[in-house]
């Protein structure tokens, strides 16, 4: 059985989660699913995002209603990403353009209020430890966007790709591919170029995803359930 991703990436301490919610009953249903997984601990809740993480500044996840007191919270979220937050997005609004808006933002998951418990553990989870979870309300939205100004990858780089959105880093991606970490970079780098020369720039790891997914390019069930990849196995190097 494979290590833990999430102690890989912050040792044996729960992984500490600020919930910025303006409804109360979220806040709570949300903090007793929470409070059902070991090794997540709600540090700080509130319907302020500045208060919130004034109060748990060490927080690993920020999980953000993306409409506080009327009004979406986009420019919130950016302001949050841009410091390095990690920002699972969750939100009643689940229309595609909205869910990859939020993506476009920096958000490194959406979650519908509408999902249960299951996936929003595993989305926190995921987060903390930098992979990607693809819950379904996002997979539809993801989904079936045939656009004309769909890049061209290479083979290498859709796997180099496939496996980053699996993979924990780049180095473990190179070591799949028997290739350089420097190789495994150019890889994604090109993609992010394409993208940004057709119009749809993706600038985080949760945005080039959703973008590879609505081409086509990678499948929502080949990244997996996060759950599986969590307790059994890793990447063979």
């Amino acid at each position: 059985m494979g290590a833990d991703p999430v102690a890989e990436m912050i040792g044996d301490r729960p992984v500490g989660v600020a919930i910025v919610d303006d409804h109360p009953v979220v806040v709570e249903g949300v903090r007793a699913w929470l409070a059902s997984e070991p090794r997540l601990t709600v540090l700080s809740t509130g319907d302020d995002p500045d208060e919130v993480l004034r109060a748990a500044p060490d927080a690993d996840v920020v999980l953000l209603d993306l409409r506080l007191h009327g009004r979406m919270a986009l420019d919130k979220l950016a302001e949050l990403s841009a410091t390095g937050r990690r920002v699972v997005v969750y939100s009643e609004h689940t229309d595609p353009e909205t869910m990859l808006a939020a993506l476009d933002a920096g958000a490194v998951a959406f979650l519908a209020k509408h999902e249960g418990r299951e996936h929003c553990v595993a989305t926190v989870l995921a987060a903390a430890s930098d992979r990607p979870y693809v819950p379904p309300a996002l997979a539809g939205a993801m989904v079936g966007d045939p656009r004309p100004d769909r890049p061209m990858l290479s083979d290498k780089e859709r796997e180099a790709l496939l496996l980053w959105f699996q993979s924990m880093s780049k180095a473990s991606v190179a070591r799949r591919m028997q290739i350089s970490e420097h190789t495994v970079k150019q890889y994604v780098d090109r993609a992010r170029i394409k993208y940004t020369r057709a119009g749809r720039p993706a600038a985080t790891k949760a945005a080039l995803l959703a973008r590879a997914i609505e081409d086509g390019l990678v499948r929502p069930e080949e990244i997996g359930i996060y759950r599986s990849q969590a307790t059994h196995d890793r990447p063979t190097p």
